[in-house]
């Protein structure tokens, strides 16, 4: 029985872990999606400047300061005896740090490296944000290029049964070019339709090069959110790679001002230095200190990277009061497009059913041609409205999963390789 029990577990790990890597059908691939976000120039832009705080990283912990060697020479000559003699010198010498600026530069490098982790996390998802809205604009561009050829074989199939009407001389001719031009208009709309969905496919596609458009897109009937605002508020904040990023600035900005501070006090430079005078019968060995004395400018540059940290802890406390507006009126939309769509939905079943009488009825004689052609121009628009509203539904949701994190994670693996593969 426990053996069952295990086997039961594991095909049920294995069905949801398969679910994950498929992704929702309504949307690309989740192999061409991280392919595309992975060569997006925002995040190609993201893990370069995260190799770069590694090495700015590796120069915050070595610290700024060098060896400086003086070598010099020279002759002395003594005008009493005409004697001339040779001297020389060697100064070696070199800054050095106080102990609480070695431990400052060393926090500050982790902080900028988290801070540029994290910028290439807020660059992934805003990318990813890119890539859904340019996704679903494709979706409807391609949802109306579909109905007008719908539309346009429907009409075409009315102006056949009124050229037979017209053959039978159960219908005026005004009736059959009337739904010819009925169609010659729709061949316009469809011509216009299928320009935009081609100008949105082009600018996804080149926004995004390693996704492949797909012929065809299942397209899933909305679903209701299961919970409520509180709940995505608290995801959101948790998983915000944006508000952790202005925090992170906010951490190293303050680093910097501690630092800036602590360089009020100079930093001393240690020399020695090794020479010979009047021809070798002096020698010099020794050690000495240089302090720089300061009249102000420190503490003026303290007070100005003091001031940059203000602002970063300002520009940290409105992207999480923005956030929380962005949250609630995200949620917001999503539960009002759901109930648009349900409102829609019943309304183009409606108008369809109706557009199907009038059209019977006019096959029979019973109708004219102007309420059948009406008819279906309102069930087109409906049909529209219902498809836009479910597109509007769903991507509203899908904004929700992506803001925390349930859709379109980044590959741990990829991730870890930037890491990796820094100097």
């Amino acid at each position: 029985m426990k053996r069952c029990r295990g086997k039961w577990a594991l095909g049920l790990l294995f069905v949801a872990c398969a679910a994950q890597g498929a992704g929702e059908a309504d949307l690309p691939p989740l192999a061409d999606v991280r392919q595309s976000l992975q060569q997006h120039v925002t995040v190609l832009n993201a893990a370069s400047f995260l190799r770069q705080e590694y090495a700015n990283q590796r120069k915050w912990n070595s610290g700024n300061y060098e060896f400086n060697v003086s070598v010099g020479t020279g002759q002395r000559q003594v005008i009493l005896t005409r004697e001339k003699l040779r001297e020389w010198f060697v100064d070696i010498q070199r800054p050095v740090r106080w102990l609480n600026k070695v431990d400052l530069d060393t926090q500050i490098g982790e902080a900028a490296v988290m801070h540029a982790e994290f910028a290439r996390r807020s660059a992934w998802h805003d990318a990813a944000r890119l890539l859904l809205r340019n996704w679903f604009v494709w979706q409807r561009e391609r949802i109306a290029s579909d109905l007008w050829q719908q539309q346009v074989d429907i009409l075409s199939k009315q102006a056949d049964m009124s050229e037979i009407r017209l053959k039978k001389g159960d219908a005026p001719r005004l009736e059959l070019n009337q739904a010819k031009a009925a169609v010659a208009q729709a061949h316009v709309a469809l011509q216009q339709a299928q320009m935009r969905e081609q100008l949105a496919a082009n600018d996804l596609t080149r926004q995004f090069v390693g996704l492949h458009l797909p012929t065809q897109v299942q397209r899933l009937s909305p679903q209701s959110l299961a919970k409520n605002l509180p709940y995505w508020q608290a995801l959101v904040f948790q998983h915000s790679d944006e508000l952790a990023m202005t925090d992170a600035q906010a951490r190293l900005q303050q680093l910097l001002a501690q630092r800036s501070r602590a360089d009020t006090t100079p930093d001393p430079t240690l020399g020695f230095r090794v020479g010979r005078d009047l021809g070798g019968s002096e020698r010099t060995l020794g050690v000495y200190v240089n302090v720089p004395i300061s009249f102000g400018v420190r503490s003026a540059t303290a007070d100005a990277v003091e001031q940059q940290a203000i602002m970063a802890a300002d520009q940290a406390a409105f992207v999480k009061r923005r956030l929380e507006g962005d949250v609630q009126g995200g949620y917001t939309q999503a539960v009002r497009s759901f109930n648009t769509w349900q409102q829609a939905r019943d309304a183009a079943v409606a108008i369809r059913s109706n557009a199907d009488m009038v059209s019977k009825a006019y096959a029979q004689g019973e109708s004219s041609l102007s309420e059948s052609l009406t008819a279906r121009r309102l069930a087109l628009e409906s049909s529209l409205a219902e498809q836009i509203a479910a597109l509007d539904a769903n991507e509203a949701r899908y904004r929700l999963l992506l803001d925390t994190h349930q859709l379109w994670e980044e590959d741990e693996n990829d991730a870890r390789s930037i890491s990796i593969a820094s100097p």
